[in-house]
């Protein structure tokens, strides 16, 4: 059975080229593994760099975007599907529901909006899926250094930790999903 792999990141055509060079072989990677995508749906960003990855390498890939972004004309025509959303609530849910595995590249507000919801919405158990942060040039280091906060000062008990993978290796990525074995998290006060 094809898995989807989601992946959450940045739409900003303005950032350095090694994060759009690690989205494409990304997108490749993901096609080579035999993947599908599921992402936010735009040509713009690491965002497209993504879809280019998967697209130029025969994968398959679901847009699902916004009406209002979508009338933006931002919408990849070299998506094999596209999904319009009235607004983000339901692109996050569809995206949710169509996913078997969500991974975050570098972004800022709503990366971390998509990413954080599927973290709380496992650790609630309301799926078992796998989450993975691609830390590319210790991107995420701040957000990871608030996450051991969290833990020291008794916010989040460290088995949380089993609610995400943190790697800086695309191959990294692939060992860990093709290993990964979903299970209830069992979130214990």
């Amino acid at each position: 059975m094809t898995k989807n792999i989601c992946v959450y990141c940045s739409s900003s055509d303005y950032l350095d080229n090694k994060f759009y060079e690690t989205a494409y072989l990304l997108g490749k990677k993901i096609a080579e593994n035999g993947y599908n995508l599921i992402y936010g749906g735009s040509t713009f960003g690491i965002m497209g760099k993504v879809a280019d990855g998967v697209i130029n390498n025969g994968g398959s890939v679901t847009g699902i975007i916004p009406k209002a972004i979508m009338a933006k004309g931002v919408s990849n025509p070299k998506n094999s599907n596209v999904i319009i959303t009235n607004d983000m609530n339901d692109r996050k849910q569809i995206m949710e529901e169509k996913a078997d595995i969500f991974l975050a590249l570098p972004g800022s507000f709503g990366t971390l909006d998509e990413i954080m919801q599927v973290i709380v919405t496992k650790q609630l158990s309301y799926h078992k899926k796998a989450i993975i942060f691609l830390d590319i040039d210790n991107y995420y280091k701040p957000l990871f250094e608030m996450f051991e906060n969290f833990y020291k000062y008794g916010f989040a008990k460290d088995f949380n930790r089993e609610l995400y993978y943190i790697t800086d290796s695309l191959e990294d990525v692939f060992d860990y999903c093709s290993k990964y074995v979903e299970k209830e998290f069992v979130f214990k006060y």
